[in-house]
């Protein structure tokens, strides 16, 4: 079993707002073309177990090489924006377009988490709308960004529990 099947399998916490329908090939390939982009893979593999929600406790962290103004070593990752429109459950995929105007960001971005000062991002701007995206942390309000990891599946598997983070913040 591979690092990222091991993070999948345990990959979802429980969410108060309970499971989003069913993700659908017609609703990814509506939400690529609405994005200009190709979602990765590995991201699909997430979202098709669950199409968005809270992260589970195990992985709620990225380790960081370099301070930011959430903490010295690490970056909060709670949630996983979906695909799905759902009224209100969860920010979607699908308003990137809008919150990346709205807060300044660079684009193309597919934001995946984030609170509107502080974002996880796919980074489409070296690889174009049919590339790997890198994924990044940005930081609105500081005008700041930090390159995580060079694609999703590697994200991923760098993902470990906040509680492990020596602040035990989150």
């Amino acid at each position: 079993m591979t690092r990222f099947d091991e993070v999948r399998a345990t990959f979802w916490g429980e969410d108060p707002h309970g499971d989003p329908p069913p993700l659908t090939d017609a609703a990814v390939r509506d939400a690529e073309h609405r994005l200009g982009v190709r979602l990765p893979a590995s991201l699909l593999a997430l979202l098709r177990d669950r199409d968005g929600g809270v992260v589970a406790d195990a992985w709620d962290a990225y380790p960081t090489g370099a301070p930011t103004s959430w903490s010295d070593d690490h970056v909060p990752f709670d949630l996983l924006m979906g695909i799905a429109e759902e009224g209100g459950r969860h920010l979607s995929l699908l308003d990137s377009p809008s919150l990346v105007e709205e807060w300044g960001l660079p684009s193309p971005l597919v934001l995946l988490s984030g609170d509107g000062h502080t974002w996880i991002a796919l980074d489409y701007r070296t690889c174009g709308g049919d590339g790997e995206p890198s994924v990044t942390w940005f930081d609105a309000d500081e005008a700041s960004e930090l390159p995580l990891a060079r694609d999703f599946r590697t994200f991923v598997e760098g993902l470990t529990a906040s509680a492990s983070f020596s602040d035990g913040e989150d």
